[in-house]
């Protein structure tokens, strides 16, 4: 089976690993990125000796006529970042599918991996599924679901992702070659399902009005590789790199965002139900995060969302 690969990034480079080592597939050319072409892709599309084709429009009339030529049974997109429409999704005769670190129909859209974090999951999923006209909206070719502790953050979670979403990917591939599966609808699994949009600026910033749980659950899902929590003490930024629940702390009705607690482990801060510690925190300067710390802030001091 021919495939045509429109991808990016890390998750790309594990797929085609699984692609190309299975004779029963291969790959007819890889479509990138157009504003920042992946160069390990290049590297992939030079040694299996195919075309490498940044296009700033894949829905272009003369672009789907140019890939059309090469043949592809199947096209395959991962981490690809141009929206998909009707005539380049009909082109190769066996569909176009994808894979969506989220457990379709549910995490929908941007940031499944963050949002579930936020959403206090226990789970998340990996889904691959055919690509429609609505937003991974597709029937499922296959699904898994991975466990979430407590000590996950959004980086131990991309990690994993990285690694299972070649997997399941490489195998609704293999299903799909050789016909052996049965597309589930959606609809099925929920009639609505749910959808998160992107982040943007100032989506960081934590609010003390939320319970300890939220606002733990917040400050790891948008850990590192992401821009980190964000609160102000004056007009000085600081980022939250780490901070910890305190078991048995008290529900009671104080003013949010102020430190009422000092120890080896950080500050303690007053939310909206009780409290928690912030134990490794970073002042931000220009948007650049200096070397993290221990919060040793003066009990009274007020944490805000705004300078």
């Amino acid at each position: 089976m021919k495939i045509g690969y429109f991808a990016d990034g890390p998750w790309s480079h594990k797929a085609i690993e699984l692609i190309t080592c299975n004779p029963l597939l291969e790959v007819s050319f890889i479509v990138p990125r157009y504003e920042m072409p992946d160069e390990t892709l290049k590297a992939w599309a030079e040694k299996l000796n195919i075309p490498f084709l940044p296009y700033k429009n894949v829905n272009s009339p003369d672009t789907i006529e140019e890939l059309a030529q090469y043949g592809a049974d199947l096209f395959v997109s991962l981490s690809f970042n141009q929206i998909l429409k009707k005539d380049i999704i009909n082109t190769p005769k066996l569909g176009f599918i994808n894979c969506h670190a989220g457990a379709l129909p549910f995490y929908r859209g941007c940031n499944p991996l963050n949002w579930v974090l936020i959403n206090g999951e226990t789970e998340f999923g990996v889904t691959a599924h055919y690509i429609d006209e609505g937003i991974d909206t597709g029937k499922i070719i296959e699904q898994r679901m991975y466990p979430i502790s407590q000590q996950d953050t959004y980086g131990s979670l991309l990690s994993k992702a990285i690694v299972e979403c070649a997997q399941v990917l490489y195998s609704a591939i293999v299903k799909v070659a050789l016909g052996e599966f049965e597309a589930v609808d959606q609809k099925s699994i929920h009639p609505v399902g749910s959808y998160f949009g992107r982040r943007i600026n100032g989506d960081e910033v934590i609010d003390f009005s939320w319970p300890a749980i939220q606002i733990f659950n917040f400050v790891r899902a948008i850990n590192t590789p992401a821009p980190l929590a964000r609160f102000f003490v004056a007009e000085q930024m600081y980022a939250v790199a780490s901070c910890e629940l305190i078991p048995d702390a008290p529900d009671y009705i104080s003013t949010v965002g102020e430190v009422v607690g000092k120890h080896e482990r950080g500050n303690v801060i007053k939310v909206g139900d009780s409290t928690i510690c912030f134990t490794k925190i970073c002042a931000v300067e220009d948007d650049i995060l200096g070397e993290a710390f221990t919060p040793k802030f003066k009990i009274g001091t007020r944490l805000n969302r705004a300078s």
